[in-house]
């Protein structure tokens, strides 16, 4: 006999947002439970009168539900997560990622974009990379990792990797450890190295048991492409580079030199291991430093192309005034050093930290370094990290191209 999940009812009024099907519901919507679900639990949503809204996980932080269904005749199970990644497959499928022989690396499930919210899912040749945001989906890591081998085939996934340690609530009380879910014998995605993949034919080697994120950061993917459109015969900084992606896509583009800075001596040495793979013909240096102090102290005209690609200031919206001075100080920094005729790369990961918000930050820089600027791309996010309609805070990735005057 399958039991009633657990009924959790809505202040009035608090259903609004989910009749415009946002997929978070608050701790402080929540009136009453007709018994108390424990973190992971799937749970019904009704509002004030009664009526049936949603249904999804529970979680014990501020967003207390992440909805997954708005049909109540919708149960949640195995045929449910098959059902949503063959949905997220098929769209990788238009973008024509999931056939390409020079992109064998991308993004299959983005959170609330992909209508799964607590869940990101990249893939890495034949290796599938899981990272769970809720316990919800931490509990059904097995039900993923069994409809990704039903989408995928045998031939096409070689290996799940569940890579949830670093990104599940901290009270969560669960302890993960990093692990492979399944894998075959040998699942290697390249005959000669376990961890070669290819982006835009650029080899990169994504270490996703032991690298930041899912082991490589898919989502510039589009930025760095227009970096190496703009490379040719310029001198090329790339600060807090990580696996030095910018750096590939400036030195094959035809950069006359490239300086790569990260303050991770771990990141700078897969940044050597990733530029040694492009065999370039011109200087490049990595150095291990702060990125900001390496701005403020580089001579004058020392670089007429420079990227800021900082993690993220504003996890919050409690740290988003001092996320906002640290993007005006170090774009600041940069345009006070930089030549006519530069160009600047400019990015903020941060949720909290609005278009606008962020736009108004690298304008006050330019203001401060009384320099004349123009813009000349406003950019975001790839494809395959695609924006749910109804959660516009899935639009994280904020970046512009100046031309520095």
């Amino acid at each position: 006999m399958t039991h009633p999940l657990p009924r959790l009812t809505l202040r009035p009024g608090k259903e609004q947002s989910l009749q415009r099907r946002h997929p978070w519901v608050f701790s402080g919507a929540i009136s009453r439970a007709d018994r108390q679900p424990q973190e992971g639990d799937l749970v019904d949503l009704y509002t004030s009168t009664g009526d049936f809204i949603a249904r999804g996980h529970c979680g014990i932080g501020s967003i207390a539900v992440r909805i997954l269904t708005f049909d109540p005749a919708e149960s949640i199970g195995p045929d449910f997560w098959h059902r949503r990644l063959q949905a997220a497959y098929r769209l990788r499928q238009t973008l024509r990622l999931t056939d390409t022989p020079a992109t064998t690396c991308y993004r299959l499930v983005h959170g609330e974009g992909d209508n799964l919210p607590g869940l990101v899912i990249d893939i890495y040749g034949t290796t599938a990379v899981i990272q769970a945001h809720s316990v919800g989906m931490y509990l059904v890591r097995h039900q993923l990792a069994h409809a990704l081998r039903a989408v995928y085939g045998p031939e096409r996934l070689h290996a799940v990797y569940d890579k949830s340690s670093g990104t599940l609530p901290p009270k969560s009380g669960l302890d993960p450890v990093d692990s492979y879910l399944w894998r075959t014998d040998d699942p290697t995605p390249h005959p000669l190295d376990p961890r070669l993949v290819l982006e835009n034919s650029h080899p990169f080697r994504a270490d996703w048991e032991g690298g930041q994120k899912t082991g490589f950061f898919l989502d510039q993917r589009d930025n760095r492409a227009l970096v190496g459109h703009y490379a040719r015969g310029r001198r090329v900084l790339n600060t807090f580079c990580y696996t030095g992606g910018f750096s590939v896509y400036a030195l094959r583009g035809g950069a006359l030199s490239v300086d790569s800075v990260d303050s991770s001596e771990k990141a700078i040495r897969l940044c050597t291991e990733n530029i040694a793979l492009s065999t370039p013909t011109v200087p490049h240096r990595e150095l291990v430093a702060d990125a900001l102090a390496y701005v403020r102290q580089m001579p004058p005209d020392a670089y007429d192309l420079v990227i800021l690609d900082p993690p993220a200031f504003a996890k919050h919206q409690k740290a988003l005034p001092n996320a906002l001075q640290g993007y005006k100080r170090l774009n600041a920094a940069a345009l006070e050093k930089m030549p006519t005729g530069s160009l600047l790369f400019t990015f903020s990961c941060s949720q909290a930290v609005s278009r606008e918000q962020f736009r108004l930050a690298v304008f006050s820089a330019a203001a401060q370094a009384r320099r004349r600027v123009r813009i000349l791309h406003q950019l975001t996010q790839p494809a395959d990290h695609p924006v749910n309609i109804y959660h516009p805070e899935g639009e994280y990735l904020k970046g512009l191209v100046l031309y520095v005057e």
